[in-house]
Order: structure tokens, then C-alpha cells, then sequence
């Protein structure tokens, strides 16, 4: 295990010598982070968790303070399924030399039988008749949408929650004159989103550690979080408005 980062890389030329590529840096974390990726790393700097050098063309040099850095946060990640936020603030106590102490949830030490994943929460599921009333359509309506592919049932004919909010947006548009058939282009964009973020979290799921699978849920609505804001930052800039 990595130490507590507050020796840094080194001093003087010496660190200098030591500095690092991404890809570099990407070699050395997957003996123990096969999931990570360049876009990882990336986003956790944007994030302000690590803070690497640039050369004068712009490419960033990563000491082994960096890497030390990086492999407490993915680790946080991974075993204690901890939000970047509490991240941060236990970085920061770790910088100023505290003790910090981390959820007891962890992978298993060798001859320790693994402690259970997470539950994942089962998502909320409602009928016909409520999604109608909810969306305040009839079924004649509801059956168009579900032609374009824009709602779909469960293999149990109830729907998820979040049907609901669709159902709603996709009258909200109607009374602009925007047709189902409109939105297929917008379903098929969700959809290819939807196929890039699993793309993403495949190897979480592939993951021999139970917690690093039950894990991929997190990342998931992580990434889907991120895509979102994202797309309607797209519209806004090629719409040329901005939303409050």
C-alpha cells in the first residue's frame, strides 16, 4: 500500500529526473487499477485531486508524489466507495499529517472471507395506468411513444420510475409541436451515450472483487451525470442561450 503522501516526489533535479508521462503513470496504477484509464486520471485533475506539472508544450509530468496521490484516491474509490468530496477532505488531513480514518468497508486481507457488497437499491417500478395518470396522457398517446421506442415496459409490463419524467418531458414538447417521431434523434444519441458509458465500466463489472463489481454502479451514475451536463452544455452552445 502507498504511504501517506507527505514526503513528496523529492527535491530539486532529482525530482525533476522523476517526473513522469500519463502514460507512464497509467502503467505503473493498472498492476493495481486495471480499470483505470488516461481519461480518468484527467478528470481526477480537473477534479483538483492531483495537481501535475506542465511542460512549456502543454504535457503534463507526474512525480512520484502525483502517483501516490492518485493511488489513495482510486483506492478510496474503489474500496470505500467514497465520494471525491470526502476524498479531498481526507487528503488534505492526510497532507497536514492527521490520522484519517476510512469506512470499514474494504477488501478482503488473504484467508478473510469477503464482506457482502452493497445493496443496490431496487429501482422504483409503477403500472399502466399510474404512468398515464402521472404523465396526464392517454393511452393512445402512450402507445405512439412506445412505437419510437421512446418508453418501454419491463419484461413485466410495469415501467421504472423514471418513465414518469419521460412521459412528461415528451408532452411537455408536444405542445410545441415537437412529435414523437422528432425524437427518435434524441433517443438514439441517449442510446449511443448510454453504450459509451458501458463501455467505460465494463471492466468494473468484469472485476474479480465483488466490491469493485457492486462498484460499477457508482461509476455508472457517475458517467451518466457527467454526459448529461455535458449534452446540454452542447445544445446551450449550439443553440447559442444559456439556461438558468
Amino acid at each position: 500500500m502507498l504511504q501517506t503522501p507527505s514526503g513528496g516526489a523529492g527535491h530539486g533535479a532529482a525530482a525533476t529526473d522523476r517526473l513522469m508521462s500519463i502514460g507512464t503513470v497509467l502503467k505503473v496504477l493498472r498492476d493495481e487499477f486495471p480499470e483505470v484509464t488516461i481519461s480518468k486520471i484527467r478528470f481526477l485533475e480537473a477534479e483538483g485531486l492531483i495537481e501535475p506539472q506542465r511542460t512549456p508544450s502543454g504535457y503534463r509530468k507526474f512525480s512520484a508524489h502525483d502517483v501516490e496521490r492518485l493511488g489513495h484516491v482510486l483506492r478510496m474509490q474503489r474500496d470505500h466507495y467514497l465520494p471525491l468530496k470526502v476524498i479531498r477532505e481526507h487528503l488534505e488531513a492526510m497532507e497536514r499529517g492527521e490520522a484519517v480514518q476510512l469506512p470499514a468497508l474494504g477488501r478482503q486481507r488473504d484467508g478473510e472471507s469477503a464482506p457482502e457488497p452493497p445493496e443496490v437499491p431496487t429501482a422504483a417500478r409503477i403500472g399502466r395506468e399510474e404512468l398515464l395518470a402521472a404523465a396526464g396522457v392517454g393511452e393512445d398517446e402512450l402507445r405512439e411513444w412506445e412505437s419510437y421506442g421512446l418508453v418501454t415496459p419491463l419484461e413485466d409490463g410495469v415501467y421504472d420510475a423514471e418513465a414518469v419524467t419521460v412521459a412528461s418531458l415528451i408532452a411537455e414538447l408536444g405542445r410545441f409541436g415537437i412529435e414523437p417521431r422528432h425524437l427518435r434523434v434524441m433517443k438514439a444519441a441517449a442510446d449511443r451515450e448510454a453504450g459509451l458509458v458501458d463501455q467505460v465500466v465494463a471492466p468494473l463489472k468484469r472485476h474479480r472483487n465483488p466490491q469493485t463489481r457492486a462498484h460499477a454502479e457508482a461509476r455508472t451514475k457517475e458517467l451518466a451525470g457527467l454526459t448529461v451536463k455535458l449534452h446540454a452544455a452542447l445544445v446551450q452552445t449550439a443553440l447559442g442561450v444559456r439556461l438558468p
